[in-house]
This record gives C-alpha cells, structure tokens and sequence, in this order.
C-alpha cells in the first residue's frame, strides 16, 4: 500500500511539474527581453531540471547510498539556485512595475 501511495503521489508531482514548465515555455513569449527576459530563460531552465529530477526519482532506489545523498544533496542546491532566481525575477518585475 505504501508503495502505491508513493507512486500515485511521485506520478502527481512529475504532471505538475510538466505542466509547470509548459505553462513558463508559453509564458516566454509574454515576458520583455532584457533582464526580466533573461531570468524568465533561466527559470525555464531550471524548471527543466527539476522535471527531469522528478523522473529519475524512482530510480533513485536502485543507487548506493552514497550516489543517493549526493543527487538529494545536488536537488537541494538546486532547489536553492531556483528560489534565488525566482526572487531575483520577482525584485525585477517589481522595479519595472515601480518605474
């Protein structure tokens, strides 16, 4: 039962976020050049990233433990770089919208 659970809740997370980076690749076409426009690419990169993340993450299973914490480790990074440019992109909306 445990299983299924995980695999329903796993197949959840790799719909939405494929639906989470066609929704920003259609949004590309919305957003300005410059600086906005180069950390929506980044963005649609990193979104990327993760979406191929959450594939391999029933496989995660079959690594050593070792190759284990370093690809949790290397999401956590990740994930970290991913707020930091959604901020970033944010503070710039921001400062075109206040000009």
């Amino acid at each position: 039962m445990h299983d299924e659970i995980t695999t329903i809740v796993t197949a959840l997370g790799i719909l939405v976020m494929f639906f989470c980076l066609w929704s920003a690749i259609h949004l590309k076409a919305k957003v300005p050049g410059g600086v906005v426009g180069k950390k929506w690419q980044q963005m649609i990169g990193m979104i990327a990233f993760f979406a191929l993340g959450y594939i391999a993450i029933p496989f995660l299973g079959q690594l050593s433990e070792v190759t284990m914490r370093m690809a949790v480790s290397l999401i956590f990074l990740f994930g970290a770089v991913y707020v930091a440019i959604t901020l970033r992109l944010i503070y710039r909306v921001i400062e075109e919208l206040a000009a």
